[in-house]
């Protein structure tokens, strides 16, 4: 049994109003700043690569050794350092899932939100607010998504998760934002702080499950 929130028993009201947003626990991955083709992101967050193309490789190799071909993979931003149409499609076709991309700030830079780029996603987003079906927990889990860690969001007094990327924290990152504070409902999905590989439902339930003990 799970040790959350304690207002994680409560009854969510905001599902009803999710029907097209449902996901079962066993069938969905999340991970955010990939920033394939970007160079520079080796130095600013002291990635273990010799160059982008090595990067490139290793993230996409790390990608389909965990993610089956029909799970859903949240993607929650800075896919790519690129505008270019057919570096992106030759990324999208070489991974395993269907991708729901919650853009960042270099995805808009880099103007994802084109017909031409969204169609290579499943859904993009700014933001999306999920409910997964979770038999360990009562209700269900709903999960807010943002590129950014935010101070309050969608249903954060009700047990919420607040899931996001940029800060780019993790065991070896330098990147200027890394220490940025947050609650226990929150975690950092980005490959920096999670073994440049995309992370589980249930790896995070266990994750936020801990950060829940920590305080107590």
């Amino acid at each position: 049994m799970y040790l959350l929130a304690p207002q994680l028993a409560l009854n969510h009201s905001n599902t009803n109003t999710m029907k097209n947003n449902i996901y079962n626990s066993d069938d969905i991955f999340f991970t955010s700043d990939t920033h394939w083709y970007h160079s520079n992101i080796i130095n600013f967050c002291a990635r273990p690569f010799i160059d982008s193309k090595t990067m490139n490789i290793e993230l996409v190799e790390n990608w389909n050794k965990v993610v089956p071909e029909d799970a859903t993979v949240f993607h929650l931003g800075d896919f790519a350092f690129t505008g270019n149409i057919g570096y992106i499609k030759k990324l999208t076709e070489k991974l395993n899932g269907n991708i729901v991309l919650i853009m960042g700030n270099h995805d808009h830079q880099n103007k994802f939100y084109r017909d031409s780029v969204k169609e290579l996603f499943t859904l993009v987003k700014d933001y999306l607010y999920i409910h997964v079906n979770d038999n360990e927990i009562e209700g269900g889990q709903n999960i807010f998504l943002c590129h950014y860690p935010m101070l309050s969001w969608n249903g954060s007094v009700r047990g919420s998760w607040q899931l996001f990327g940029h800060i780019h924290s993790g065991p070896n990152s330098i990147a200027s934002e890394r220490n940025i504070v947050t609650t226990p409902a929150q975690y950092d999905v980005g490959v920096d702080n999670n073994n440049f590989t995309p992370i589980s439902y249930n790896e995070v339930k266990t994750i936020i499950t801990r950060q829940y003990l920590k305080i107590k």
